[in-house]
Formats: structure tokens, C-alpha cells, sequence
């Protein structure tokens, strides 16, 4: 995991659904929200002007419930990068204890951020991470 970035945040109750534990699509947000932070660290007011990024496919698996208050570590790394396209990963677990609570893979697309259409990843992204 080269270039791991990392996102925390806190279980709320807002997160909670019937079950008692983390809905799963607050995980999901949570993934879009660690790309988010990592892209907005990293890049220059300029690059946000100029690009933005959709999500094409998203894979996740849940592997155990964070609970009300968890302290939760987000990981992401971007792995691989072909034309437009763009593969992230995060891997959610608590913060203290390190046991996995979510790994997801996303696959993104690079669009121009003014007429909206793919663009390709050049250099000038594929140096920041």
C-alpha cells in the first residue's frame, strides 16, 4: 500500500440503523468521502477546477459491524491507472483495535470538469499519487 492515505472519522448515530451497527451504505459514503480527502490533499486548486471524478463500479465487503462511537481508520491508495479510468482502494477498520470492518475497490473516470466528458489521466495526476 504505497501512498496510503489516511481519513478518520467517528461512528455517529446518524451512521446507525436497526441492527444497532453501521448501515451498510454509510460505508459506501464513507469510501467516497476518504477519496474525496485524499484528492482534495493532494491536488492544487487548479487540478479541482479542471477535473472531476465519477464513480463507475463500485465493490465492497463487509467483514464485521463498527459500532456507535467507533473510532474508524479510513485507508486508500489509488492502484492502477489506464486512460481515463482509475482503481481505488479503501480499507475501513477501527482506529484503536484495527479489527476490518470494510475493504472496498472503486473504479473512477476522469472527466473535464467543463464540458464533462472523460478525459485521460496524464502526468500532471498521476504524479501527486
Amino acid at each position: 500500500m504505497t501512498n496510503t492515505f489516511i481519513h478518520s472519522l467517528t461512528v455517529t448515530k446518524d451512521d446507525i440503523d436497526d441492527m444497532n451497527h453501521v448501515n451498510n451504505v454509510v460505508y459506501l459514503r464513507w469510501v467516497q468521502d476518504a477519496a474525496a480527502a485524499h484528492w482534495d490533499a493532494l491536488a492544487s486548486d487548479e487540478m479541482k477546477h479542471k477535473y472531476a471524478w465519477v464513480v463507475l463500479r463500485h465493490e465492497i465487503d463487509y467483514k464485521n459491524p463498527a459500532l456507535l462511537n467507533d473510532p474508524v481508520k479510513a485507508e486508500t491508495w489509488v492502484s492502477s491507472r489506464t486512460g481515463v479510468k482509475s482503481v481505488r482502494h479503501v480499507r475501513l477498520s477501527h482506529a484503536q483495535t484495527g479489527v476490518l470492518f470494510a475493504e472496498a475497490v472503486t473504479t473512477w473516470c476522469l472527466l473535464d470538469a467543463v464540458t464533462k466528458k472523460p478525459r485521460r489521466i496524464d502526468s500532471d495526476i498521476t504524479s501527486i499519487f
